[in-house]
C-alpha cells in the first residue's frame, strides 16, 4: 500500500503534471479506434466539477482492473492503434481531484481518497505518509455518462486548484492533441469547439484543417511527419518537441513536427534509452519529395546547435536520409539524390536550358537561389560556380547565337570582380570559325552588322555571339574603324605584296567588307596601300586608283600616276568601301598620331615642317595637291570646298594643307597666299580678291590680317610704290604697322628685301624716301606736310624707318613754342577731369600751359612757324590751344 501511495503521488505530482487533458484525451482516442468510429470530447466546468467525456468503446472489465492496478494496462496487446500501453496515464487525474467518477454506457465506478483513508483506518492500518493510494480501492456507481457520450469523467477539483485556470490551460493545448491523436476529431472546451478535418492532396499528404490553421501530413513507418502551411506554403517548425504520440520533454530543432511510434518511458516524457531515433527518419525523403518543388529544400534540417542528444540523433538522421534519398528536382531528369546534384547558384530558365546538356544533375533554378544554399549544402549538393562552369563549357561546339543566349544567361550572375575573374575561361567564339579561350583575348566589333568576314589580324568575336557580358569580362570594342587602323593590318599588307594575288584579294574583300561600316577619311592612310585590281586586271595600291568618272581625274595633270579601278570590281564592293580605303574620288586626307618629322612624302612637307615651333600631335593633310594642273586650280578648290574631310583642313591656317595651297596653288596667275578674301579689308586696293565661288570661305589659304611671310611683305611694299594703286590713308597706315611690326617681329630679313623708288604718304601720295617722314610723335603730325608723313603706329615707328629706311620725324624736325601761354595744371581744368573721366583714366598730375593760340617754330627738315593745337616741348610740358582744348575736352 505504501509502494502504490507512494508511486500514485509521484506520477501525479511529476511523471503526469499538465497532462490532465492529454492523458483523457489520449484514452478517448484509443476508445475511438477502438470502436472504430470518429472520437469526440468534451470538457465542461460547473463550479467546482469538471466534467470530461467521450465517445468510443465504452468501459470494460479489463479497463476496471487497468485503473485499479498500477501498469497493468488492458491496451497492452491491442492492435487498433492506441496509444495507451502502460496503466498509468489515469493517474493524472490526482493532480486535480481527490474524489472523482468514471461514468460509463456499459457500468459506472467511483474513486474517493476520503473512503479509501477510512478503509484503511478501517483495517488498523497506518495512512502512507504521501497520502492514501486514491485510485486503489473502486465504488460502484449508479451514474450514467451524459446523453450522447460514451464514458464520462467527473471530477471534483480540490479546492487548491483554479478551474478556470485549467481550462484556458487545456484550450491551448486542443490543437496540438488533434494533431497528435487521429482518433480524435474534435474537442470542445466550454463554449470553444476545435475540429479537425482531413484532406487527401494528389502528392499524397494528407491536407490537416483545425479551424483556420493548416498542416500538410505525411505517414512513413514509425511517424508521422506533419508541417504548418500558410497561403499553400509551408513554414518550417523552429523548435518543437518529440510528440510519442503526445508531446514529451525530448527538445527539437527539426523543421516538421514528428508524431513517433517508438518506446517511451511510462511517463512518456523520455523515450527508452536504445530506442532506435534513426528508424524515425525512414520516409522522410518521400515526405520532402511530396512538396510542392520550390518548397522542398525548407525541410532539410540545416546546420544549428541541436537542442537535446535526441535532436542530435534525429538530425543526423535526417540529413542522411536526404543525402541518399531522391528528392532533389532537377532539370530536364527525374528527382536525384543531393549527392547526385550539382546546383549552380543563381541558375535561370534560360541557363538552365543551356547548361542541360553540359552539366548532368542540374538543381531545378526554384531551388538555386541564395536562400536555397544552406540547405542544399547540408545534403551534400555538389555546388558549381562560374569558374566551374567556364570549364565545363571548354570544347563545346555551339552554333555562334548558342553562345550568345549563353552569355545572356550568365550575364546577371557576373556581379562582382570575383564572378569576372571566374569567367575569365569562358569559351568565345570568334568570326573565323574558331573558339578561343578568354574573353581578355578578344575584340568585340561594334556596328558592324551580322555579316562580318573573317578578320585574320585579330580575335574578332562572331557578330551572332557579340555580347555586353564580354565586355564586363575584359573583352575590347572596336568599330571598324578601329579594325582598319589595326597595326597588325597594315603588316599583313606589306605581307601581300609579296604573296599569291589570292591573299591579297582575299585580304582586300574583308577591308572593303570592315570599310562599309566606315565614314570617308576615317580610316589611317595606309590602308590605301592594300591592293585592288585596276582597270587592266593588275593589283595596284588602292591610293593610286581613282573611281571611274571621279571629279579628281579632271583637274590633275595628264601624266598623273593614278589608274582606274576594274568597273566590274566597283560594282561588287560599292563605291563607299572603295572611297574609305582611298580609292580616289576627290581629293584623298593623309592622317598620323605622333608624327617625329617630315617623312609622309607630301610635297614640300620639310618647308611647312620648319614653321612649326614644335612637333605637332598629329599630322592631317590632303594628298596629291603637286599633281593638280596649275591652270585647273579654280575647278580643284571647289573640288575641296565640296568634301567636308578637305573642307575642314582648308580651315586650319597652321596645317599642311592650307600652308601649301598658300605657296603653290594659283587663281588667275597669282599665288593664293598674295590674294584676299572679299571680306577681309585689311589690305583694299593692295592685294586682289581671289577670284572663286568659294573665296569667302578660303581665308585660311589667303592672305591674313598679319604679315607673315617676306613674299607678302615684298608684295606690299611693291603695290605701295604702285601709282595705279589708290590705297585709303586707313590702309596705308595700318599696312605700314603691320610691315613694321613684321620687321620688329624679325619675321622678314631687311637685307633680302627690295624697296621701292617710292614710299606711299598719308595723304596717298608717293613720296621720295629722302623727303619722307616716319610720324614717331602724334604731335608732329598737325605740324608736318601729310605728303610727306609715312603713318604705321607710334610704338612701330622705329621699325618702320628702318624698314622703308627713311628718317623718323622727330629725329629731323625740331621745334620751339613761341606763343605765350597761361600756366596751369591738369586738375585745374574741368575740361581734362570730364576727358580723363571719360577715358577712364586718373587725372594727371604736372602742369599744363594753355594758349589762345598756339605758335610753334620748326627747324630741320622743316623750317616753318606753324600754328598747332597740341605741343609737348622738350621739358615734357604740354601746350595746348584753348579752343582746341576746350573742344577735345583738354
Amino acid at each position: 500500500m505504501r509502494e502504490d501511495a507512494a508511486t500514485e503521488s509521484d506520477l501525479a505530482a511529476a511523471g503526469y503534471r499538465d497532462r490532465l487533458l492529454t492523458e483523457l484525451a489520449q484514452n478517448a482516442a484509443d476508445a475511438a479506434l477502438r470502436a472504430r468510429a470518429p472520437g469526440s470530447l468534451w470538457v465542461d466546468l460547473d463550479g467546482s466539477v469538471l466534467t470530461v467525456a467521450n465517445t468510443g468503446r465504452p468501459l470494460d472489465e479489463d479497463g476496471v482492473h487497468a485503473l485499479t492496478a498500477l501498469r497493468a494496462s488492458g491496451k497492452i496487446d491491442s492492435t487498433d492503434g492506441v496509444v495507451g500501453r502502460y496503466g498509468v496515464g489515469f493517474s493524472a487525474v490526482r493532480s486535480v481531484s481527490d474524489e472523482l467518477e468514471l461514468r460509463s454506457t456499459s457500468g459506472s465506478i467511483r474513486f474517493s481518497a476520503k473512503e479509501t483513508r477510512s478503509e484503511i483506518e478501517k483495517a488498523g492500518l497506518k495512512v502512507p505518509e504521501s497520502g492514501v493510494p486514491a485510485l486503489r480501492l473502486v465504488w460502484p456507481s449508479e451514474a450514467s455518462p451524459r446523453a450522447g457520450a460514451d464514458s464520462e469523467v467527473v471530477l471534483t477539483l480540490r479546492d487548491d486548484v483554479d478551474g478556470g485556470a485549467l481550462l484556458s490551460r487545456m484550450a491551448r493545448e486542443a490543437v496540438d492533441l488533434l494533431l497528435e491523436l487521429p482518433g480524435l476529431t474534435s474537442i470542445r472546451l466550454g463554449n470553444k469547439i476545435f475540429e479537425r478535418t482531413e484532406r487527401l492532396l494528389d502528392s499524397g499528404l494528407t491536407e490537416i484543417s483545425i479551424g483556420t490553421q493548416v498542416w500538410w501530413q505525411y505517414q512513413s513507418a514509425k511517424a508521422r511527419w506533419i508541417v504548418p502551411v500558410k497561403n499553400g506554403v509551408v513554414a518550417p517548425v523552429a523548435e518543437d518537441v518529440l510528440r510519442a504520440p503526445t508531446r514529451s520533454d525530448e527538445e527539437l530543432s527539426v523543421p516538421a513536427l514528428v508524431v513517433a511510434d517508438i518506446a517511451m518511458q511510462p511517463d512518456r516524457r523520455r523515450i527508452l534509452p536504445g530506442a532506435s531515433i534513426a528508424a524515425l527518419a525512414e520516409g522522410y525523403a518521400d515526405f520532402v519529395g511530396a512538396l510542392p518543388a520550390d518548397q522542398r529544400t525548407a525541410l532539410v534540417p540545416v546546420p544549428a546547435f541541436a537542442r537535446s542528444e535526441v535532436d542530435s540523433l534525429l538530425r543526423e538522421a535526417l540529413l542522411k536520409v536526404l543525402q541518399e534519398k531522391a528528392w532533389l528536382p532537377v532539370v530536364g531528369e527525374p528527382d536525384r539524390a543531393p549527392q547526385r546534384a550539382s546546383v549552380v547558384p543563381g541558375l535561370t530558365d534560360d541557363l538552365a536550358e543551356l547548361l542541360t546538356d553540359v552539366i548532368g544533375g542540374l538543381v531545378v533554378p526554384e531551388l538555386s537561389g541564395p536562400r536555397h544554399e544552406r540547405a542544399l549544402a547540408a545534403v551534400s549538393t555538389h555546388r558549381i560556380g562560374l569558374a566551374r562552369i567556364a570549364e565545363l563549357l571548354s570544347g563545346l561546339d555551339q552554333e555562334p547565337s548558342w553562345w550568345y543566349r549563353l552569355y545572356a544567361a550568365l550575364e546577371p550572375l557576373v556581379v562582382d570582380a570575383l564572378a569576372v575573374e571566374e569567367l575569365g575561361t569562358l569559351p568565345v567564339p570568334l568570326s573565323d570559325g574558331r573558339i578561343v579561350t578568354g574573353p581578355r583575348t578578344v575584340v568585340l566589333g561594334t556596328e558592324l552588322g551580322d555579316s562580318v568576314p573573317p578578320v585574320p589580324w585579330t580575335r574578332l568575336v562572331h557578330p551572332q555571339a557579340s555580347h555586353p557580358l564580354l565586355s564586363r569580362l575584359g573583352a575590347t570594342s572596336a568599330t571598324a574603324t578601329d579594325l582598319l587602323s589595326d597595326p597588325a593590318l597594315r603588316a599583313l599588307i606589306e605581307d601581300a605584296a609579296d604573296q599569291d594575288d589570292s591573299v591579297a584579294t582575299e585580304l582586300a574583300s574583308t577591308v572593303l567588307s570592315l570599310a562599309a561600316h566606315v565614314a570617308p577619311g576615317a580610316a589611317p592612310s595606309w590602308i590605301g596601300e592594300v591592293l585592288l585590281p585596276d582597270s587592266d586586271g593588275e593589283l595596284c595600291s588602292a591610293d593610286q586608283l581613282l573611281l571611274p568618272g571621279a571629279p579628281l581625274a579632271t583637274v590633275l595633270v595628264d601624266d598623273s600616276p593614278f589608274g582606274t579601278v576594274q568597273p566590274s570590281f566597283v560594282e561588287q564592293v560599292g563605291e563607299q568601301a572603295l572611297r574609305v580605303v582611298g580609292v580616289g574620288w576627290g581629293f584623298t586626307v593623309f592622317r598620323e598620331e605622333l608624327p617625329s618629322g617630315p617623312d609622309h612624302d607630301l610635297d614640300s612637307e620639310g618647308q611647312w615642317w620648319d614653321t612649326l615651333g614644335e612637333d605637332p600631335e598629329y599630322i592631317e593633310a590632303v594628298r596629291d595637291l603637286d599633281l593638280v594642273d596649275e591652270n585647273r586650280w579654280a575647278d580643284a578648290l571647289t573640288l575641296l570646298l565640296e568634301s567636308p574631310a578637305t573642307r575642314t583642313l582648308l580651315e586650319d591656317r597652321r596645317g599642311y594643307t592650307a600652308w601649301w595651297l598658300r605657296s603653290h596653288a594659283e587663281l588667275g596667275g597669282e599665288i593664293l597666299g598674295l590674294l584676299r578674301a572679299p571680306h577681309d579689308r585689311t589690305f583694299e586696293d593692295l592685294l586682289d580678291v581671289a577670284d572663286h565661288p568659294g573665296s569667302e570661305y578660303l581665308s585660311s589659304v589667303l592672305a591674313s590680317d598679319t604679315v607673315d611671310d617676306p613674299e607678302l611683305a615684298q608684295l606690299l611694299l611693291d603695290r605701295l610704290a604702285d601709282p595705279l594703286r589708290m590705297p585709303a590713308p586707313a590702309v596705308i597706315a595700318r599696312t605700314h604697322h603691320l610691315l613694321a611690326d613684321a620687321s620688329r617681329r624679325r619675321v622678314l630679313d631687311l637685307d633680302e628685301l627690295s624697296l621701292p623708288s617710292f614710299v606711299r604718304g598719308l595723304s596717298g601720295e608717293l613720296v621720295d624716301p629722302g623727303d619722307a617722314l616716319v610720324l614717331d610723335r602724334p604731335w608732329l603730325g598737325p605740324a608736318l606736310p601729310t605728303q610727306r608723313i609715312v603713318l604705321g603706329s607710334f610704338e612701330t615707328a622705329e621699325a618702320l624707318a628702318d624698314l622703308l629706311d627713311v628718317a623718323t620725324a622727330s629725329s629731323v624736325v625740331g621745334g620751339q613754342v613761341v606763343s605765350t601761354g597761361v600756366r596751369s595744371s591738369w586738375a585745374a581744368q574741368p575740361h581734362a577731369v570730364l576727358m580723363f573721366a571719360a577715358l577712364g583714366r586718373e587725372v594727371p598730375g604736372g602742369e599744363v600751359v594753355i594758349h589762345h593760340e598756339l605758335s610753334v617754330r620748326l627747324t630741320g627738315a622743316v623750317e616753318a612757324t606753324v600754328s598747332v593745337p597740341w605741343w609737348v616741348d622738350g621739358d615734357g610740358i604740354h601746350h595746348v590751344m584753348r579752343v582746341w582744348a576746350a573742344a577735345q575736352g583738354i
